[in-house]
């Protein structure tokens, strides 16, 4: 008996009919991928499923014992640590502990009482049966796996961002013990390390589940089934998303030749009726009606096939110019106040290239692009963009659209000195703003629609570098297709931060792997990568038990000698900043003391004079600090470190 069975659902909001007639079964080892434009009705129907929401027509019928594992649409309120918000899911066994605990302590006290040790046993077997012995570990396991630090798991839940919450609820539902899953967009929020994680459990789950995803690489890694909700119907297939594809299209094809060759049919027929007719004998009437009736059989049974839905199409033109060398970085660092996100970064992309900055979360892959596209200064360091490049930025917060324009404010402001408000609009229909929807303000959009106005104003700049941040968020399939072709078309050079892993396949030349260290160059795409750092983690035995060349001692020391000189700089540059600010209060405080209004109260100038008197020790600790920063930097430079 199948684990859920949906026959002949209908669900509509007023007039819109969002899906009718969907029927399916989910099995109870089936891994399925469900997928669809934005806005067909996917989390609706999860919603149906978990019986928060009604429907018009249809049964949904959940077999015996089946429990339903699902995310909120927020994570409620706790007072709890992130690791016991999480553990709660284990309540009933935390009960069963607690109830184990008062046995024991009343078993050291009573000695031999049988209904006692009955029930020791009763409830010992419960608990390890319902995996007692582990649940713990399991838990911090799992929130490990999904990106948080072991510094985190203690903070309280209320402080962590939106992501984060939604993070910690998909460690709920994974260790739920519910034996269907409703995963909508698990994926947000996680860095690629933490997505491989989620792979890899859900690859071996037990159980079966319902995943709501546009990450195609992910999709392929986890399902053996896919469903496709696409114009109020639905289409089931055996296979990962690629090969979905391959049997959708393959049945298009089918069905437009059989298509064709009915209308082609059809015509003929009704030409040989015509032929008739114009004959005009009582047999030619005769033979005109019976073959009428034969094409009016065909036309019966003609079935267009279904169009695919509206999706974006357009181009990113560059403007000509520019040389070789794009982007120049040596000895890049940032760090904000005490912490260092990373130093030491060496960078040349040439022009042309399409190259892709991974890492995990928190490395610096968005402060980089900020520091390449000018809107952030670099701690240490030199990035130089080359000579002609004029770079466009696409930011993932989406935090330079202005809410309160309209669709066609924020497109048209800039350009309505130099492009027809007609070609504007014709822009924003590619786009899928029409009509009304260009009125619509920014504020009220979705994350799609947002992005996809972000689009827009980016191919309108004809920029020879884009930097983009996580251009894929939001972007349902057919999106995501229509930016991977522009770019693959695109004959400027590409920068791009993405967890999006089919992208980087597609497209990549070189991969930069990020860490606070600096980057390291990969050759080719996400598949390629992989292969590279297996092919390391083998050779490791090999390269530790070799001896370091003198050669390979030499570089290491100066790599080494290299970064202190780096710290260094940095510590005598903020020694230099302080020194500044502090003396700039001083002054300020000197001229208040020197007011009228100051000097003729004695109460007010005494406790200036105290500040004063402060900050002056502090200007003498900092310039301490200072001289002991420029005095290593001496050092180091002495050493002749070549950069």
């Amino acid at each position: 008996m199948p684990v859920l069975a949906v026959n002949n659902l209908k669900k509509s909001f007023v007039t819109r009919v969002l899906f009718e007639g969907l029927s399916f079964e989910v099995e109870a080892n089936d891994h399925v991928g469900f997928i669809g434009v934005n806005g067909t009705g996917k989390t609706t129907l999860f919603s149906i499923i978990e019986g928060r929401e009604p429907y018009d027509e249809g049964m949904v019928a959940l077999g015996k014992g089946v429990t339903i594992g699902s995310m909120a649409q927020t994570a409620r309120e706790s007072g709890d640590s992130l690791y016991d918000y999480v553990l709660s899911v284990f309540s009933e066994l935390i009960k069963t502990e607690s109830e184990l605990d008062r046995v024991n302590d009343a078993l050291l006290y009573s000695g031999a009482d049988e209904k006692l040790i009955e029930k020791q046993h009763r409830l010992r077997e419960a608990f390890e049966d319902g995996g007692g012995l582990t649940y713990r570990a399991r838990t911090r396991s799992t929130l490990l796996g999904l990106g948080f630090e072991e510094s985190e798991l203690n903070k309280p839940f209320a402080v962590f961002s939106g992501g984060q919450r939604n993070k910690a609820q998909l460690a709920r539902v994974l260790l739920s013990g519910a034996n269907l899953l409703l995963l909508d967009e698990p994926t947000n929020h996680l860095d690629i390390k933490s997505i491989e994680w989620l792979e890899d459990y859900l690859s071996s789950y037990r159980g079966a589940f319902i995943v709501i995803s546009h990450d195609r690489y992910f999709l392929d890694r986890v399902t053996n089934k896919t469903m496709e909700l696409k114009n109020q119907r639905l289409c089931v297939s055996k296979g990962n998303y690629s090969r979905h594809m391959e049997l959708r299209s393959t049945a298009r094809e089918l069905e437009m030749r059989k298509y064709l060759r009915t209308v082609k049919e059809i015509k003929r027929i009704e030409g040989m009726v015509e032929q008739q007719k114009r004959w005009g004998q009582q047999h030619n009437f005769i033979t005109a009606a019976h073959k009428q009736k034969a094409a009016d059989r065909l036309k019966e049974t003609l079935v267009e096939p279904e169009r695919d839905p509206a999706s974006i199409h357009f181009r990113l033109p560059a403007r000509d110019g520019g040389g070789n060398d794009v982007v120049i970085a040596k000895g890049l660092a940032k760090s904000f106040g005490d912490k260092n996100v990373f130093s030491g970064l060496d960078l040349l992309v040439k022009k042309g290239e399409k190259v892709f900055i991974l890492g995990d979360n928190g490395c610096g892959k968005t402060t980089l692009l900020n520091i390449i596209a000018g809107r952030m200064r670099p701690s240490a360091g030199v990035c130089t963009l080359g000579a002609h490049i004029e770079a466009a930025y696409y930011e993932q917060t989406m935090t330079g659209l202005d809410p309160e324009n309209t669709v066609l404010e924020e497109v048209w402001d800039k350009y309505y000195n130099t492009i027809p408000r007609r070609d504007i609009m014709n822009m924003l229909g590619a786009f899928l703003f029409r009509g009304e929807e260009v009125e619509k303000k920014i504020g009220m959009l979705s994350g799609g629609e947002m992005a996809r106005v972000q689009l827009l104003k980016l191919m309108l700049t004809r920029a020879n570098l884009l930097l983009l941040d996580e251009p894929t968020n939001h972007l349902d399939i057919p999106s995501r297709e229509a930016l991977e072709n522009a770019l693959d078309e695109y004959n400027g050079t590409v920068m791009i931060v993405t967890h999006d892993r089919y992208l980087v396949n597609r497209l990549a030349d070189r991969i930069f792997h990020m860490t606070e260290n600096g980057l390291t160059e990969y050759v080719g795409g996400y598949d390629d990568y992989l292969e590279a750092l297996r092919e390391q983690e083998e050779n490791a035995p090999a390269q530790a038990e070799k001896p370091l060349s003198q050669n390979a001692i030499d570089y290491k020391e100066k790599k080494a000698l290299k970064s202190e000189l780096g710290r260094a700089r940095n510590a005598a540059a903020r020694a230099e900043k302080a020194v500044a600010e502090k003396e700039a209060e001083l002054e300020s405080l000197n001229r208040e003391l020197e007011s009228p209004a100051v000097s003729s109260d004695y109460k007010k100038a005494g406790e200036i004079s105290k500040k004063a008197d402060a900050v002056r020790q502090t200007i003498e600790k900092l310039y301490s600090e200072w001289e002991r920063a420029e005095e290593r930097l001496k050092e180091l430079s002495d050493d002749q470190i070549t950069e």
